[in-house]
């Protein structure tokens, strides 16, 4: 029957337009596990290894694995994915975790190959980041952490944290979304202890990751200038640019910090454990929404 047919049609047609293509970047890490987790909430996925695999996705997770792995595996063969990443990220949405998360940041404390010539390999996210803040990956555990914004089930959400980073602060418009009280391990608390000693000493900070320089300026606030040497070994001064960096104070005795561990900033979103390796979808769930949003505009 005609009418069958057209209501079958229409069916077919509606589910395509609101099942979103999400690609998963797919160089080293837990990329199986982010598709298996979207496709569970009704995505359809794709890998991404190339440059070209980004035509025609909607979205696309950067997963978590090792990021100076991946770092070196994109730079490798003259590929220029991270360029095609950054543009993709600034255009839709976009989602880091874990080590994804330190490819998005602006600026990183603890020395990687996700960092080139003094700038993040995508970035986009103005947060300062602590690799490796929770430990080793024989200190990974799980801890209790916000569910993700508008979840009708308000229990908590299970953080899994392997390696993990932390975001120490974020930049004006950024959305946190969960913060964590944690412990850094002990290379992170060396790492926090110096820049902290050299901050109240009011000295500049050279190549902390993306970090290039801190100023100590009028006030409590810390700008970070961006400083890079060119081939005679002069600074070149027309790339500086300010902004306020504030540290998460440490509390007496246990050296706990309140860190934060989700974030967001219109179409791009960050955390720093591993939701694919729960069974609970929820931030999938919560990142197909933003990625039809986006669709629906």
């Amino acid at each position: 029957r005609p009418s069958t047919v057209l209501r079958i049609f229409t069916h077919i047609t509606t589910m395509s337009e609101v099942q979103p293509l999400i690609g998963v970047l797919a160089l080293q890490g837990a990329f199986e596990e982010h598709q298996e987790c979207l496709e569970a909430v009704g995505c359809k996925t794709v890998q991404v290894k190339r440059p070209c695999d980004l035509e025609g996705i909607d979205g696309i997770v950067l997963p978590g694995g090792e990021s100076t792995a991946m770092g070196l595996i994109g730079t490798t063969g003259g590929q220029n994915l991270w360029l095609a990443l950054q543009e993709f990220s600034r255009q839709k949405p976009t989602w880091g975790t874990c080590a994804g998360m330190i490819l998005l940041a602006e600026k990183c404390v603890g020395a990687s190959a996700v960092i080139e010539d003094g700038q993040s390999l995508i970035g986009g996210m103005d947060v300062l980041v602590c690799r490796n803040y929770f430990g080793s990956q024989i200190s990974s555990f799980e801890m209790p952490t916000p569910a993700p914004p508008g979840d009708s089930d308000e229990s908590t959400y299970p953080g899994i944290f392997i390696r993990a980073p932390a975001i120490l602060t974020a930049g004006p418009g950024v959305e946190v979304l969960g913060k964590v009280v944690a412990t850094p391990c002990r290379q992170a608390a060396v790492v926090l202890q110096e820049l902290e000693q050299k901050i109240s000493r009011g000295e500049k900070v050279v190549m902390m990751g993306v970090i290039d320089a801190l100023d100590r300026t009028r006030g409590e606030g810390i700008s970070y200038k961006e400083v890079k040497i060119d081939d005679s070994g002069e600074e070149k001064k027309d790339t500086e640019y300010e902004s306020t960096i504030e540290l998460p104070g440490a509390a007496d005795g246990s050296n706990a910090r309140e860190v934060i561990c989700a974030v967001r900033k219109g179409n791009t979103l960050c955390t720093a454990f591993h939701p694919e390796l729960t069974r609970d979808h929820r931030w999938h769930s919560y990142f197909s929404t933003m990625v039809k949003e986006f669709k629906s505009a």
